[in-house]
């Protein structure tokens, strides 16, 4: 009993905090994730005030905090769209990948760590935070501008690669076979491709199947199938939040419309939970030693993710304020690069890649909706003053002294 009264004491002080910071954020018109992150530092390992009893709890609920945000987001998108984005996208995939694992790779050999740290660093500093990214485009209000398809098109082809990444660096930190490798791997790819075809050619059969008018029932089968294929798509080394994306994109119609209102209020709620989660388990003490070059990092990365960003949206026939604000949105880093990391840290490959990789990311998880928000202004800013301002062209004296007529109307 005793237990259970700390546990709704802590939690209920948690969620508390997070509402009483997430109206503060709100008057100051600054999103709220990086005060999230902060408490989280706070009452974590090493912080002023560690929470013990409902850290459990306060994992699981940062789980389906991912899991619900990637709902939400495919929930905007037929399927018919993500395969046109992806077959268009691609490239800037390549570009993605190119210009933001390469960073970490170099970083990592040139620390001595060896080969199999540089490809987990890579990783690290490759994948944006589909989560950050998520909640940001909410709270900013663009889930409906133009960039937001190119945005959320890298995203997908970065949450599906890591369905082939993943099983690489498992099988390369724990030293297996190549052969068992490949089987992993296959196994990883099958998935995804199923579940991708699933959602494309039987969308409208899943939404009649979830359709129901009571908002109780809709609201219990659409949460219940989309953590059921997202645990499935887990167990079988594929990202959950690739399962819970897809989800939302097999959804269509009045089905993807009374899902969204229902499923709102519970997204930011553990959408919340998971960013106070990641930084609970962040030990204030092991960042002083690797910052210098944990921020050398997030400052190269961050601008190869604006760079990545705004040259997809240009392709893509975006306005340049769209291709900054695409830019500047993909920055954050989260959920994918800490599963990286701790695959490392737990292997036991270098000592100093977990604290590294944790403050690298802790840097642009806070960096992340400031990017978003800020990049588009200050970038127009100095093309501003780097234009050349025109100088107008005199009006000639004959148009000047041109007699106007009292009945002619304007």
């Amino acid at each position: 009993m005793h237990s259970s009264a700390i546990f709704l004491i802590e939690f209920g002080a948690i969620i508390l905090g997070l509402g009483l910071l997430g109206r503060l954020a709100g008057r100051l018109q600054f999103s709220p994730i990086p005060l999230y992150l902060l408490a989280g530092l706070a009452f974590g390992e090493g912080g002023l005030l560690p929470l013990g009893a409902s850290e459990e709890f306060v994992a699981i609920g940062a789980e389906i905090g991912v899991i619900l945000l990637l709902l939400m987001l495919g929930l905007e998108y037929t399927a018919s769209d993500l395969v046109s984005n992806l077959k268009t996208q691609y490239p800037a995939g390549l570009v993605d990948m190119a210009l933001n694992a390469l960073p970490g790779a170099a970083l990592a050999l040139l620390m001595g760590w060896g080969p199999v740290a540089a490809v987990v660093l890579a990783g690290v500093t490759w994948i944006s935070s589909s989560g950050v990214i998520a909640k940001v485009l909410g709270d900013l209000g663009r889930l409906g501008n133009r960039e937001t398809p190119v945005i959320l098109s890298i995203l997908v082809l970065e949450d599906l690669a890591m369905a082939v990444y993943l099983p690489i660096i498992t099988a390369l930190l724990a030293g297996v076979s190549l052969a068992a490798g490949s089987v992993t791997l296959a196994i990883a790819l099958g998935v995804a491709g199923l579940v991708l075809f699933v959602a494309v050619r039987f969308g409208r059969v899943i939404s009649r199947f979830v359709s129901s008018e009571d908002p109780e029932k809709l609201l219990l089968v659409v949460l219940g199938l989309t953590l059921l294929v997202a645990g499935l798509a887990q167990q079988l080394q594929v990202s959950a939040a690739v399962g819970a994306f897809l989800v939302g994109i097999a959804l269509s119609g009045e089905v993807a419309e009374g899902t969204h209102n229902l499923l709102a209020p519970l997204r930011d709620l553990f959408a919340a939970v998971f960013f106070v989660f990641f930084g609970l388990h962040t030990d204030p003490e092991s960042i002083p030693p690797v910052i210098l070059p944990a921020l050398a990092l997030a400052v190269v990365t961050a601008l190869t993710k604006i760079a990545t960003g705004y040259w997809a949206a240009r392709r893509a026939g975006v306005s340049p304020k769209g291709r900054w604000r695409a830019g500047g949105t993909l920055v954050a880093r989260g959920e994918f690069s800490i599963v990286i990391a701790g695959l490392a840290v737990t292997a036991g490959v270098e000592p100093e890649l977990g604290p590294l990789a944790t403050a690298y990311v802790l840097v642009l998880v806070i960096l992340g909706p400031l990017t978003a928000r800020y990049t588009e202004p200050i970038a127009l800013r100095l093309a501003g003053r780097g234009a050349a301002t025109p100088v107008p062209a005199p009006k000639p004296k004959e148009e000047a002294l041109e007699p106007v007529d009292p009945g002619q109307h304007t």
